[in-house]
This record gives structure tokens, C-alpha cells and sequence, in this order.
């Protein structure tokens, strides 16, 4: 089988391409694999508590398609929705070949195209299908598997130990004693949504992160929307979220002591008297690595309760109960999540710069 273009997955970028494609290229053969049985990508793979984006759907969405839902810091069943509508919408899922997996990209300059090896799980034998252009969007994620670090002892541990990539749906951690190791965007979104129902949420961080807390709903934006026609109305809010992620970030390069200050400073009013700078102060300047966002506050609405709090240390070992830190302390629990970045599945380098897409309309 031949196609001028290939789109490897069908999460939000997948659907983007294969709407472009099909609006830009109409005379071009093109096909999107997905090795799952269902569009979305991460936000159908991922079931863990409260997951959400924290980019606002005004800039992360579809400008040709555009967000609807106030809450432009938006929880992860509603984006699937949003993705699913998309494809639905512009009849984008008859270019889509579910439950077929790209196991092997190779680049003939002979033949001037791309050679693909798929295996299909209906038949789970592989075959060869060749492009002109591969159009890679199936993120740089290993999605089979979480990283799990080898930490010292960790077999002894007798609750359970999770990755949130693989969250079991059907857990009840009703009155448990969670740990949560990480301070990314993860744990940030996971500690305040396992408050609600566990006995107490614990963070471990090796070292903090910058957090800072906004608005879940744009009030500008929706004031915008109630004005301006409705395409208009998104180019405005799309740019100013865009200009305004922009000016912050180069003030964060260009003047990083005073930025630092204000996004501690700003920590430090939410939680009033339960501040303590170790947690909450990291070595790097801001941007330095990614800022988390927390919509509403919830994260330190969360650590201003008794269910919840936040402990900067390294770990010496597992043990049967739970924890044993550097210091000495134990951290007790019946459930650890181990938060960590997914690793990438492959390594980046520079290539040349392949065409334009456009020029193969």
C-alpha cells in the first residue's frame, strides 16, 4: 500500500494533521495510524484523578475548530470530548486505521520514500506501507510503559505502588494514606483531587517546583465572546493568551530574580502561615524548567487542609510501611504514586529541514 502522507496517531495533533490534510491536500493520499482502538491519545489513555491540561484550550486547541467550555484550563474527559467532536465533525475518522501500531520507519533516497512496517492487531503480522512524507505526531512519550527508578528495597513495600500512566480505575483509596513522589505537573494536579476522598495525601519532592495558581475560567475571554463574532473572538483570545504567555516568559529571562520573588511571593499568600520557603523555593530560575499551573488554587487550597501536605527530601529506601528518607523520617503508606515523566522513546537530534507539507498539494 501507498500513501503521500502518513500520520502516525490519532491524539490531538494526529487530528490536526489529518483535518489540514484534508483541506489543504485533497489530491493527496493520506492515512493517520493509531495503534490504539480509539482516538484522543493521552487524554483516552490517561485515567488518573483530575487529570487536565495546564495550557489553556484557547492555545492548545484547534484554531479551526474552537474551545467552547468556559474553563479554559479544562479536566481531561472534556478535551477527549472536544477531540472526538473534532474528528466527527469534519468526518476525520474514515482516514483513521485503529489498532494499527508503526513499528519501523526507514528512509529509501532510491526510492524518495518513506518504508513503513505496521502490524495490525486483528492479524498481529507485519506489512509494509510506503509515504512520501511520514508526519510523526504520536509524541515522544513511551506510552507502554511508565518509568519505575530501581529504588533501594522497594520490594519490600507491602501497599501498592503506582504509576499514574496505568491507573487502576477501580481502586477505592477511600481513607488511605497516599504518597505521591514527584512535583510536576502531575502530582500537582493529582494531590488536591486524592484529598477528596483519601485520608491524607503526602508529596515527596527531591527539590521544588515553581507553581503558580490562575483562574480555571478566562472572564476576559468569555466577556470577548459575548462581543465580537465568534471566529474573531477566538483569534483575539488565542493571541492575547499567546502574547501574554510570551511577555511572561521574557520577563522571566530578563529580570529571573524579580520574577522568582513575585512567583514565591506568591505562594506565600496563599498559604499565609503554612508557607515554608524549603518547599517552594527552586535552585533554577523560572523557565529555566516548565512553571505548573494550578487553576483555582485548588493545589494549595488542598495543602491549607489537614489532608494534605508537602515534604522536601531524598529517599534512602522502601520499607514495608512505606518510606525512609534521607534524614531518617518515615513517610507511612498504604499507596505510593510514583510520579515521574514518561521516557522518551526515542532520542531527539537535528535533521535537515524536510519540506513544507504544503508543497505536496
Amino acid at each position: 500500500m501507498q500513501y503521500d502522507v502518513v500520520v502516525v496517531g490519532a491524539g490531538l495533533s494526529g487530528i490536526g494533521a489529518a483535518y489540514y490534510l484534508k483541506q489543504n491536500c485533497r489530491n493527496q493520499r493520506f492515512a493517520v495510524f493509531e495503534g490504539r482502538s480509539q482516538l484522543g491519545g493521552t487524554w483516552d489513555l490517561f485515567k488518573y484523578p483530575g487529570i487536565r491540561s495546564d495550557s489553556d484550550m484557547y492555545t492548545f486547541g484547534f484554531s479551526f475548530y474552537p474551545w467552547k467550555n468556559p474553563k479554559a484550563i479544562a479536566d481531561g474527559p472534556s478535551i477527549l470530548t472536544y477531540i472526538n467532536e473534532t474528528a466527527d465533525t469534519f468526518d476525520l475518522r474514515k482516514h483513521i486505521q485503529f489498532d494499527t501500531r508503526v513499528t519501523a520507519a526507514n528512509w529509501s533516497s532510491a526510492q524518495k520514500m518513506w518504508e513503513l512496517t505496521i502490524t495490525k492487531s486483528s492479524s498481529n503480522t507485519p506489512q509494509k506501507v510506503y509515504a512520501r512524507f511520514l508526519f510523526m505526531c504520536s509524541g515522544y512519550y513511551n506510552y507502554a510503559k511508565g518509568y519505575l527508578p530501581q529504588f533501594k528495597d522497594v520490594d519490600s513495600f507491602k501497599g501498592r505502588i503506582i504509576h499514574p500512566q496505568h491507573w487502576d480505575t477501580t481502586l477505592d483509596y477511600s481513607n488511605k494514606n497516599i504518597l505521591i513522589i514527584g512535583s510536576g505537573a502531575t502530582a500537582v494536579t493529582l494531590l488536591p483531587e486524592l484529598t477528596k476522598k483519601a485520608h491524607k495525601v503526602t508529596l515527596l519532592q527531591r527539590s521544588p517546583t515553581f507553581i503558580m495558581a490562575a483562574p480555571s475560567k478566562d472572564k476576559l475571554a468569555e466577556m470577548i465572546k459575548k462581543i465580537v463574532p465568534k471566529k474573531t473572538a477566538h483569534r483575539l483570545i488565542r493571541w492575547k493568551n499567546i502574547l501574554i504567555g510570551l511577555g511572561f516568559y521574557q520577563l522571566a529571562r530578563r529580570w529571573p530574580k524579580k520574577v522568582k520573588q513575585m512567583l514565591i511571593k506568591g505562594v506565600q499568600k496563599q498559604l499565609g502561615d503554612q508557607f515554608d520557603p524549603q518547599h517552594f523555593t527552586p535552585s533554577y530560575n523560572p523557565w529555566d524548567q516548565r512553571l505548573c499551573l494550578v487553576p483555582d488554587a485548588d493545589f494549595f487550597k488542598a495543602l491549607r487542609s489537614s489532608k494534605a501536605d508537602i515534604v522536601t527530601q531524598t529517599i534512602d529506601r522502601f520499607e514495608a510501611n512505606g518510606i525512609r528518607l534521607s534524614d531518617g523520617r518515615v513517610l507511612e503508606a498504604d499507596i505510593i504514586l510514583a510520579v515521574w515523566i514518561f521516557p522518551l522513546t526515542t532520542k531527539l537530534w537535528i535533521r535537515p529541514r524536510p519540506k513544507p507539507i504544503r508543497e505536496l498539494c
